[in-house]
């Protein structure tokens, strides 16, 4: 699954990149697809054969790279198995739903100083986020025991928490 939300997070950016003429940003993000790709480096349980993740982001790999590298992107795709031209081929899509991470990564401050940074899941409920904050023991040691006056928490940012 973190396979198939690295492609569809870079068929978005390289797409967004390309409409505004930012070519040399798009190829750093092909470039790190490529080191996603070869981290995940799973082979079919059948063996020697590509999972259906690995062979989805090889095939929109080589559809992302047609409009910067159209001759070597041809005949990556005829490697692949196809048979008829990636210039016939439509512009990939990208899913929405795998665009978004699960988690974020929320800041906890004392008294606006960084104390924490925690991973947290999505639009998790205030409470709850107040709660693993004032949990961790960086927090703690910077608290020592003196009251809270109040907890600020902007979802999915920061957790300011002043005593």
């Amino acid at each position: 699954m973190e396979l198939r939300r690295t492609t569809h997070k870079v068929i978005a950016g390289v797409t967004d990149d390309i409409e505004k003429f930012r070519f040399n940003r798009a190829v750093a993000r092909l470039y790190e697809f490529a080191n996603a790709l070869d981290d995940a480096k799973t082979l079919d349980a059948k063996g020697g054969g590509l999972t259906g993740a690995r062979r989805e982001a090889l095939e929109i790999m080589t559809r992302l790279l047609a409009p910067m590298m159209p001759h070597l992107a041809e005949e990556l795709w005829q490697s692949l198995g196809h048979k008829s031209l990636l210039a016939e081929m439509a512009w990939p899509e990208a899913d929405p739903a795998l665009t978004i991470d699960e988690t974020v990564t929320v800041a906890v401050q004392v008294n606006g100083k960084l104390r924490a940074t925690l991973s947290l899941p999505r639009d998790m409920a205030k409470d709850a986020a107040e709660r693993a904050a004032l949990a961790d023991e960086n927090v703690q040691r910077a608290i020592a025991g003196m009251p809270l006056r109040k907890v600020i928490i902007v979802p999915n940012r920061i957790i300011n928490v002043v005593v």
